[in-house]
C-alpha cells in the first residue's frame, strides 16, 4: 500500500505474509496429524515413543497457532505505522523525497507534489531521479540540463556531501532544495519554499544600506559605492563628491514639526536623485545631510552645472499640509583625483568645503582648496571659545541709543551683543554669530541677551525702550514667546518697553507660521520692528500681513541719500506706507549732519548711527540717559 493507498511498499510486509501463510499450514497440519493420531489410539496401544512423538506434534501446534497470532498483531501494527507515517510525511510542510542507493524514490509526499504542480503518476516509489527532474521540466518548473542536474547531485551525495540548491518555482517562489545522505545509502531531498524569508532577508539588508525616510543610499553604501567609484577612475577622468546640507532645516522642524520636516527631506531626495545620470549616486548622510558622487567628469565646469542643476531643484518651492516651504542648500565639493584619492580624505575635503560654504553666509557652494583645513580649525576653535565665553561670563551686551528727529530725545537703545576675547580683543558680531547659528548657540546667547538688556533697561527712564534682535534661528523656537514673558516677569519691565527686531529672513520660510507667532508676541504687549529694510525680498508684502509698529530703513538707503540716485525717493516712499499705517520709521547709520536733515525733512521718525553714538557699555548709557534728560538734540 502506497502514501496515497494506490501504490505499494516496497518493505517487510509481502515477507511477512508469505511467512503467515506458512505458519498457517504448518499448524492446520499439526492439528489433522494430532487428531489422526488421537484416532488410532483408540484402537491401538501405544508405545512410549509414539506417546512422546503426539505430544511433540501438539505442542508445535500450539506453538504455530501462539506465532499465526502474533503475525496478526505485528501485520496490523506496521498497516498502523504506515498509516501515521503517511499522514506526518504528507502533512509536513516541507517537502521531501528518500532516495535509495539507486536514486530512485522510495517516499515522495504531497507537499511536493503540490509545490511542484507534479502528477502523483509520475513521482511515485520507483521513479528514478531523472524521470522525477524530467517531469518538473516538463511543467515548467525546472529549466536546466537534466542529466547534468542530476549527475551532479548523486556524485556529491554517493561521496557523503549534503548539497544545496535554489531554484524558482511558478508565480516566483523562491525553492531551497537540500540533498542529505544517509549512511546506508541513498539519500533525503529537503525542499522548502523560502519566499518570505528571502523577501525578509532583502528587507534587511535593504534596510541595512537605504535610508528608511527617502530610500536613497545611506552612509554605509555611500562610502562602499565611492570606493568603487574611485578604483574604477579611467586616467584623464575626474570624479566629484558634493556635500549638501539643507539650510535651516532645524527651523522647518521647530516652527512646523517634524512630519512637515520629513517630507521636506523626501522632497530634496527626489530631487536630488532627479538631477544626477545613470551611474551617478546620491546619498542622505543622516539628518539634512545630503550626498552625490559624480563620476567620469572630464573638467570642473561639468560639476558646476551639476551645483547650478541641484541649486534651480531644490529651491523650487513645495506646498505641506497646507504650509508654502522653500528651501535652499550649501555645498561642499571635492575632486579626486586633484583634492585626494583615499577615500577619507576625499570626504575630510568636501566637509571642509561644506564648512566653507557655511562661513560664507550659506546658500553658497564652494570647492576645496588649500587652507581650508586651518579655517576650519580656527573656526571650531572660535567655536569652543565662544562657548568657554558663555559659561565664564566673558560676553557683555553694548547698548546704541536711537533718537527721535521731532524732538531730539533719546527713545530707545538697541542692544547689541558683544566679545571681548582676552587674547584677541573685540571680535566682531559679523565673525562669531554666524557660528552660534550654525552650532545652535544661539538660543542660549538669545535668550542671555534678552534677559540682560530687560534687566539693564529697568533702571532707565520710563519712556525708553529697549531693542532686542531675534535671530531667524531663534525665532523659530516654540519657545520664543514664553522666554520673552519670563524674561519681562523677571526683570518687572513693561511689555510696551520692550521692541524685538527682526528681519525678512524670519518670514521667508514659511510665513504662515511666522505670523503667528508674531501674533504670539504681539499679544504679549511687545512692540514689533522690521529690521533691514529694503533687503530682502517681499518687503511691502509683510507690511500687508502684520501690523508691524516700526520699520528700520537699512543703512545701504541712508549711506547714498545725499546723492542723485534713488535713495532719497526710496526712504520717502517708505516713510510714506508707514505713516499710512500708523508706524514709525527708524534710520539706520546716519552718520552725517546732512544725512540727518534729510530724514527730518523726509519726514522719518527716528535716526541711529555713530552721529549720535555708537554702541556702548551699560554703565555708559545710563550715564548718556541720566545727562540727556531733558535736553535735546538740535533739530534742523
Amino acid at each position: 500500500m502506497s502514501l496515497d493507498g494506490s501504490h505499494r511498499w516496497p518493505d517487510r510486509s509481502d515477507s511477512l505474509a508469505d511467512k503467515a501463510g506458512l505458519i498457517g499450514w504448518f499448524a492446520t497440519f499439526g492439528v489433522l496429524a494430532m487428531m489422526a493420531l488421537v484416532a488410532e489410539m483408540t484402537t491401538a496401544t501405544w508405545s512410549l515413543r509414539e506417546a512422546a512423538l503426539v505430544a511433540l506434534v501438539a505442542g508445535l501446534a500450539v506453538f504455530a497457532g501462539l506465532l499465526l497470532r502474533r503475525h496478526q498483531l505485528t501485520d496490523q501494527s506496521l498497516a498502523a505505522e504506515r498509516r501515521q507515517l503517511s499522514t506526518a510525511v504528507n502533512n509536513n510542510p516541507p517537502g521531501r523525497v528518500l532516495y535509495d542507493a539507486t536514486a530512485r524514490i522510495v517516499i515522495c509526499n504531497q507537499p511536493y507534489l503540490d509545490m511542484f504542480g507534479l502528477s502523483p503518476d509520475v513521482a511515485k516509489p520507483g521513479c528514478t531521479m531523472q524521470r522525477l527532474i524530467g517531469h518538473r521540466k516538463e511543467t515548467g518548473s525546472f529549466d536546466g540540463d537534466v542529466d547534468e542536474f542530476c549527475n551532479a547531485i548523486i556524485q556529491k551525495v554517493s561521496l557523503g556531501k549534503a548539497t544545496r540548491q535554489l531554484t524558482e518555482a511558478p508565480g516566483g517562489r523562491a525553492i531551497e532544495i537540500i540533498n542529505r545522505p544517509l549512511k546506508a545509502g541513498g539519500w533525503v531531498a529537503t525542499i522548502e519554499d523560502i519566499t518570505e524569508r528571502t523577501r525578509a532577508e532583502r528587507k534587511i539588508a535593504h534596510l541595512a544600506h537605504y535610508d528608511g525616510l527617502t530610500d536613497l543610499p545611506n552612509r554605509v553604501l555611500f562610502r562602499e559605492r565611492l570606493e568603487q567609484a574611485l578604483e574604477a577612475m579611467q586616467p584623464g577622468e575626474q570624479l566629484a563628491v558634493l556635500y549638501i546640507d539643507i539650510d535651516e532645516f532645524k527651523s522647518v522642524n521647530d516652527a512646523l514639526g517634524h512630519p512637515i520636516g520629513d517630507e521636506l527631506l523626501k522632497v530634496v531626495a527626489t530631487r536630488l536623485r532627479d538631477c544626477i545620470k545613470a551611474g551617478d549616486v546620491a546619498a542622505r548622510l543622516g539628518g539634512d545631510e545630503f550626498a552625490v558622487i559624480q563620476t567620469g567628469i572630464k573638467n570642473r565646469s561639468e560639476t558646476t552645472e551639476l551645483v547650478d542643476e541641484i541649486y534651480a531643484a531644490i529651491r523650487q518651492p513645495f506646498e505641506c499640509a497646507g504650509h508654502l516651504i522653500t528651501t535652499d542648500a550649501s555645498i561642499g565639493i571635492a575632486l579626486a583625483p586633484g583634492d585626494g584619492t583615499d577615500l577619507d580624505q576625499l570626504l575630510q575635503n568636501a566637509d571642509l568645503a561644506l564648512y566653507g560654504a557655511k562661513g560664507d553666509g550659506r546658500r553658497t557652494h564652494r570647492f576645496f582648496e588649500a587652507g581650508m583645513d586651518e579655517r576650519a580649525r580656527a573656526r571650531r576653535s572660535l567655536e569652543l571659545e565662544l562657548r568657554q565665553a558663555l559659561s565664564d561670563g566673558g560676553l557683555e551686551v553694548y547698548y546704541q541709543p536711537v533718537i527721535n528727529l521731532r524732538d531730539g530725545k533719546v527713545s530707545s537703545c538697541e542692544a547689541l551683543l558683544r566679545w571681548r576675547h582676552p587674547e584677541r580683543g573685540m571680535i566682531s558680531p559679523a565673525e562669531f554669530i554666524p557660528v552660534a547659528e550654525e552650532t545652535g548657540l544661539i538660543d542660549q546667547l538669545g535668550l542671555w541677551v534678552l534677559n540682560t538688556a530687560c534687566a539693564e533697561a529697568r533702571h532707565w527712564p520710563d519712556h525708553v525702550r529697549i531693542a532686542v534682535n531675534v535671530s531667524p534661528v531663534q525665532f523659530r523656537t516654540r519657545t520664543l514667546a514664553l522666554n520673552v514673558a519670563a524674561a519681562l516677569a523677571a526683570s518687572g519691565l513693561s511689555a510696551g518697553r520692550l521692541e524685538l527686531e527682526i528681519t525678512e529672513a524670519v518670514l521667508i520660510r514659511d510665513d504662515e507660521a511666522a505670523l503667528a507667532a508674531l501674533h504670539q508676541l504681539r499679544n504679549l504687549g511687545v512692540r514689533i520692528a522690521l529690521d533691514d529694510f529694503g533687503t530682502g525680498y517681499s518687503s511691502l508684502s509683510y507690511l500687508q500681513r502684520f501690523p508691524f509698529d516700526k520699520i528700520k530703513i537699512d543703512r545701504a538707503f541712508i549711506r547714498d541719500l545725499a546723492s542723485s540716485g534713488a535713495s532719497s525717493s526710496i526712504v520717502q516712499a517708505v516713510v510714506n506706507i508707514a505713516a499710512a499705517s500708523e508706524m514709525t520709521t527708524t534710520a539706520e547709520g546716519v552718520e552725517t549732519e546732512q544725512q540727518r536733515n534729510l530724514l527730518y525733512i523726509l519726514g522719518c521718525t527716528e535716526m541711529q548711527g555713530y552721529l549720535f553714538s555708537p554702541a556702548i557699555p551699560a554703565a555708559d548709557v545710563r550715564h548718556l540717559l541720566l545727562s540727556h534728560r531733558g535736553s535735546a538734540v538740535s533739530a534742523a
